[in-house]
């Protein structure tokens, strides 16, 4: 299996607080790279794992669900809780949906940190999604949704079916537990975004149970906002977020 370049995981060592970054999908670390690397230069330690089927084929993906995505979420936040004494995770469009679901499961984190999560669609395609699956193995790529000219998301230019099918399941069950997510939240979300609709972000607000809750617009990035022009602004607050609920000796 040949892993794209600039595909692979990221780990970065810093200090006792952690984060754990999870990218989308079909994508790769490559779109958290900025991201990662300003939160290690802020001090703190960082993983952002290579979600299975991602950065190799497409093909590959379709033989994955999202319990093999939540897993190596899982395993990296593990990783990560054997250095570090605080935890935050953070997630971009499907990575924001299963760092939600490692919240629910994890109560130590510390906070979470979304940017154009997916929680829920409404393209009549998903209708017919649970038998086209069978007949079809992919339709048209998704990933690439930047308004920054000449910038480029590392990902595949198809949408596998099956896996994509699996996405829609775990919507409904971290969508089902949002009430009983109490953690502090910071959620980023885009103006204009041509992936993932504001019915995403509108379901996971008036579901969700944490009265520490901080909504940013970005005004001038498309879905992919970790690799566009409000990319900075993401870093930057996400850095404040944490230090607003890190322990200070």
């Amino acid at each position: 299996m040949t892993i794209m370049p600039g595909a692979e995981p990221i780990s970065l060592d810093g200090s006792e607080v952690g984060v754990v970054l999870c990218h989308g999908y079909p994508s790769t670390p490559q779109s958290m790279r900025g991201w990662a690397e300003h939160l290690a230069a802020a001090g703190y330690s960082v993983r952002v794992p290579r979600l299975p089927g991602m950065g190799t084929r497409w093909q590959d993906l379709n033989a994955t669900g999202w319990q093999d995505w939540y897993g190596e979420l899982e395993i990296a936040y593990e990783q990560l809780a054997r250095r570090c004494g605080t935890i935050f995770a953070a997630g971009l469009s499907m990575g924001g949906l299963l760092a939600t679901k490692l919240a629910q499961e994890k109560p130590a984190l510390a906070g979470l940190v979304l940017a154009n999560p997916i929680f829920a669609h409404n393209h009549p395609a998903l209708r017919v999604l649970p038998m086209l699956r069978y007949v079809l193995p992919s339709l048209g790529g998704i990933i690439g949704d930047i308004k920054k000219p000449e910038t480029v998301e590392l990902g595949y230019n198809r949408n596998p079916l099956r896996s994509m099918y699996s996405q829609t399941l775990l919507w409904k069950i971290v969508v089902d537990d949002l009430p009983q997510l109490n953690l502090p939240i910071l959620l980023f979300t885009s103006l204009e975004d041509h992936v993932v609709p504001a019915l995403s972000w509108q379901t996971f607000l008036n579901r969700v149970g944490s009265d520490d809750l901080t909504h940013l617009v970005l005004e001038n990035s498309y879905h992919v906002a970790t690799l566009d022009n409000d990319a900075e602004l993401i870093f930057e607050e996400s850095v404040r977020f944490i230090e607003r609920l890190t322990p200070r000796d």
